[in-house]
């Protein structure tokens, strides 16, 4: 734990000193939970923004994209359930004052007990080499099918006090599994207790005419009062999807673990409208695709499991999360969800409008079903810098901390560099500068020893730094370093353009799906 406490603490601090994530406000003490975007940090969650765009609204015919409003009418929220049925349930410690979520109590004491199997696992696989037989080990090992037995039990009493809302029964789970504060260790809890996540807000000139209303908890519910809209104005036939990014807020009271969890978040979802009876297939496709997007960013395949709800919402018959190893443990990424007819019919029932599809192949009108796709965009930005962050230790003895973002992402896709500041050096690299910045984010960067600039841009995430020497001057070449290989090769100038376009284009990495 204390291993992943440091890495962590190293990823935040990392992003703030490199000029992608600071802490809001700062100067006045900051804002618990809200945090700032850097001039780097805003290039790559641009980046992760338009990588998902241009996979899931350009690359499909069928699916356009939107952008709703935050604020929206007051019923809005009556009819998707969140003024009555978005809370998470609270507890305190009564000796260290620390609020808690219960469900996220139970769900880390569960994870541990599962970490302790794979240890096991890995120990067994290590003693017995190729000749182990990993599911016969987990089906005869007494410790892995005693913990497996725990971890079965957790779920099954989790799940019903879920879906029961039996708040005198959480108390009693957290109770009955010894579960400690993780500040105090004290097991001195009170009454766990609902508390709604929206935020309220006014609209009106004044206090007595205003409306109440609330910051979107979520973006899904804009497209839902523009599916008729978008699907008549686009004539679009079924099945197909709507798009959209955008902002939602949430007052986190356990908001935690740097933007994994804020207050203002911004997430990238996209519903997909299914004839009813259809949905299993489009389940099964979804979690597919979605996957291989995630995969094409190269972070890993045992870094992403698919994590299947044993509680599903009310409106949903089937759901799942693409869970990622953040360095704090696997923790949810992204959930498609199939959730009925559930969004369309509340809407219809509560606005009196008709919300339908006339099929005209059935020739008949139904409420579709929507099978929907949604990400944090902070948690994608997360997940790709914690991975990408790594410190190597180099033949010569040294260490270089490097930051590997998959470079269709990386804020700057080059630096150049004059090795000195004369001899006509600094002229020649600012015309390359004035070359590659039509295409690329370049940067220019003449101060202090060559080795140090590569550090500095290796600690930056910057792919490729381009070296203008003395030979430049009589051949026309420069020296191009890759950052992850610290390989370096003489190209030409004019080849610049076209080589480092073959590494950052968003189709070279999108057609690994």
């Amino acid at each position: 734990m204390a291993n992943q406490d440091d890495t962590f603490k190293k990823v935040i601090s990392h992003a703030k000193e490199y000029g992608y994530v600071f802490q809001s406000s700062e100067i006045y003490d900051g804002l618990s939970a809200v945090y700032d975007y850097a001039q780097n940090g805003a290039e790559l969650k641009k980046n992760i923004r338009d990588y998902w765009w241009r996979a899931m609204v350009q690359m499909n015919e069928n699916i356009v994209g939107i952008d709703a409003a935050i604020f929206m009418h007051p019923t809005t929220w009556k009819a998707s359930g969140h003024v009555d049925a978005f809370n998470d349930p609270l507890i305190d410690n009564k000796d260290s004052k620390k609020r808690y979520r219960a469900d996220v109590l139970v769900e880390d004491f569960r994870e541990k007990i599962s970490e302790k199997i794979e240890k096991d696992v890995a120990k067994a696989k290590k003693r017995f080499g190729d000749a182990f037989d990993e599911a016969q080990f987990r089906d005869t090992n007494p410790n892995v099918k005693r913990r497996q037995a725990q971890i079965d039990d957790i779920t099954e009493r989790l799940t019903k006090v879920q879906e029961d809302e039996d708040l005198e029964g959480f108390k009693q789970l957290i109770i009955d599994l010894g579960i400690v504060c993780p500040l105090s260790g004290s097991k001195n809890w009170t009454d766990v207790k609902q508390f709604n996540l929206m935020f309220g807000t006014k609209l009106g000139a004044s206090a007595e005419s205003a409306m109440d209303l609330y910051l979107r908890p979520e973006t899904a519910q804009g497209i839902f009062v523009n599916f008729l809209n978008v699907q008549k104005t686009s004539r679009l036939k079924i099945p197909f999807g709507i798009a959209q990014t955008g902002k939602a807020f949430r007052n986190e009271i356990v908001a935690r673990q740097f933007i994994f969890r804020m207050r203002e978040f911004e997430q990238m979802e996209m519903q997909f409208f299914i004839k009813p009876g259809t949905q299993a297939e489009w389940y099964k496709h979804w979690k597919e695709t979605r996957l291989k997007w995630h995969l094409s960013l190269g972070m890993g395949e045992e870094n992403y499991r698919f994590h299947d709800h044993e509680k599903l919402a009310h409106y949903a018959d089937a759901a799942a999360d693409i869970e990622f190893k953040f360095p704090f443990g696997f923790k949810e990424l992204e959930g498609i969800h199939s959730r009925t007819d559930f969004d369309l019919s509340q809407h219809e029932s509560f606005s009196g409008k008709k919300l339908q599809y006339f099929d005209h192949e059935e020739n008949k009108s139904y409420v579709p079903y929507v099978l929907e796709t949604s990400i944090g965009l902070d948690r994608m930005f997360l997940a790709v810098f914690s991975k990408a962050l790594q410190e190597e230790e180099l033949e010569n003895g040294t260490t270089r901390t490097v930051l590997k973002l998959p470079s269709v992402l990386a804020p700057v896709k080059a630096a150049i560099l004059p090795l000195v500041k004369k001899d006509g050096l600094p002229e020649i690299a600012r015309t390359i500068v004035e070359q590659l910045k039509w295409d690329f984010n370049v940067t220019y960067d003449e101060k202090d020893a060559v080795g140090r600039r590569y550090r500095r841009q290796d600690a930056n995430g910057t792919p490729f730094c381009i070296t203008v020497d003395h030979d430049t001057k009589d051949d026309n070449t420069v020296t191009l370093r890759y950052r992850d290989s610290m390989a370096q090769k003489r190209v030409k100038i004019e080849d610049l353009n076209a080589i480092i376009k073959k590494e950052v284009d968003v189709r070279h990495w999108l057609e690994k799906m």
